[in-house]
């Protein structure tokens, strides 16, 4: 399965430094032992359509073998810290989970 993320970040978080910080941090939950595979990144300078949102600062997908592997992902301490840790810095966070 296919865990999407998508991150819009408060006008705090988005200095230099906290950038670099929050990249570290998304780079470090792609070790979690569950993820089979993933990345994280930002809006693509593409040509601009009615259809294409940029609105989102960072993405993350990250594939598991299965749901279980997922929910495994979900209850480590690595996510958890994360997410307690990034939470205030987040202005909108989406999640679409593909079968």
């Amino acid at each position: 399965m296919d865990h999407h993320v998508y991150f819009w970040l408060v006008e705090e978080a988005k200095t230099s430094a906290a950038r670099a910080d929050f990249e570290a941090a998304l780079s470090g939950l792609l070790e979690i032992p569950a993820v089979r595979s993933g990345r994280w990144a930002v809006p693509a300078a593409v040509v601009l359509r009615p259809v294409v949102d940029q609105s989102w600062d960072y993405a993350v997908t990250l594939q598991f073998e299965d749901v279980s592997a997922h929910d495994d992902y979900q209850a480590h301490p690595l996510h958890v810290d994360f997410v307690n840790r990034y939470r205030p810095q987040w202005k909108l966070v989406q999640i679409r989970d593909l079968a």
